[in-house]
């Protein structure tokens, strides 16, 4: 299978609030280098670095405001006296006002995100601008004949709304791959997020579309993040009402009550008449995992690739959340393995 990677996510490495402690983010720069040893381990030697991702295909995704953003917000908190290591928000738009975006950094901060795990660096949108054009890259490959390709994507992309960061994650890589295939000649792409917790971003940018089914398998939200979706009764609404699912799971699901889920969710891939299909790809669901609440083995992820491998399809794979470094590599790949590939 081909692997697209850049290095360009190495000096990004942001902060988080955690039970009320600022500390580095779960999310570090060791994740990408070792799924990069476990392939290498592994024999996948196919490999490319990222064409710059367009700015049309980002500006099909993301707003151009928040683009902007993004692109200007750590030259502008560094010009300010007295600011600190990150950039993050501490007031967000609360419910039952009319959120308006304010002009001062402090307020865009607050109303481009939505979660203070996450921070922006001096490096945040050189590695952003890299995740997705690694996603982007991968999809053109699969556009151009590759069966198959992974996006070794860092930051991860799937929390990313149009609009807003938060989770990790400041451009949604999955979308943007969905959007390369759409623009190749792909009519309809599904999206299947098998992360741990459930990716709001991507449930939002497509939920008022027909031609971008999501389906998603996640962690209960009445008790885990994003908390506020994911839930079963979100099935998308105007033209893509039916074409947004959501498969919540308790805390302490095991593998084989999750993999008869997958089951479930891969039926209703195949009734989707799909041309491609993105996967992000989250093993935040392994059992030794410091913030998720799963019970996979490593051995299942193999299953979890074979299973994903019979729908048939021209397929991507993007990476998404997983936190366990020792063991994140070897999980990364056995989905991999178990997907196989033609090519070898």
């Amino acid at each position: 299978m081909l692997v697209v990677r850049s290095d360009d996510h190495r000096p990004h490495h942001a902060l988080e609030l955690d039970g009320g402690h600022l500390v580095p983010s779960w999310e570090g720069p060791d994740r990408a280098a070792r799924v990069e040893a476990a392939l290498t381990d592994r024999g996948y030697r196919r490999s490319r670095l990222p064409s710059p991702v367009s700015a049309e295909v980002l500006a099909s995704v993301h707003s151009p405001a928040y683009l902007e953003f993004l692109v200007t917000c750590w030259s502008r908190w560094s010009a300010e006296p007295d600011r600190g290591p990150a950039a993050m928000g501490f007031g967000w738009p609360a419910r039952g006002v009319s959120p308006r975006r304010p002009d001062d950094l402090d307020g865009q901060l607050g109303y481009h995100s939505f979660a203070a795990d996450c921070s922006i660096t001096e490096h945040t949108w050189v590695a952003a601008r890299a995740s997705a054009s690694v996603a982007a890259t991968a999809a053109r490959a699969v556009v151009d004949g590759e069966p198959a390709a992974f996006g070794l994507c860092r930051p991860p992309g799937h929390h990313a709304t149009a609009d807003q960061f938060g989770g990790y994650c400041f451009l949604n890589n999955a979308a943007v791959a969905v959007e390369v295939l759409r623009r190749g000649g792909a009519d309809r792409v599904g999206v299947l997020d098998i992360d741990y917790h459930h990716g709001n971003g991507t449930q939002a940018i497509f939920y008022h579309r027909a031609d971008v089914p999501v389906i998603s398998l996640h962690a209960e939200p009445r008790s885990e993040f994003p908390w506020f979706s994911g839930y079963d009764d979100e099935l998308g609404a105007g033209a893509g009402e039916g074409w947004n699912r959501n498969f919540p799971l308790p805390r302490g699901t095991d593998a084989g009550r999750w993999l008869d889920v997958l089951e479930v969710a891969l039926v209703a891939l195949e009734g989707a008449e799909l041309d491609a299909i993105v996967i992000s790809t989250g093993v935040d669901t392994y059992e030794g995992d410091p913030i998720s609440a799963f019970r996979l083995a490593s051995d299942d992820f193999f299953r979890v690739g074979s299973a994903i491998r019979r729908l048939g399809l021209p397929t991507v794979f993007v990476l998404e959340g997983g936190y366990a470094t020792e063991q994140l590599g070897t999980n990364v790949v056995n989905i991999l393995d178990g997907f196989g590939d033609p090519l070898g």
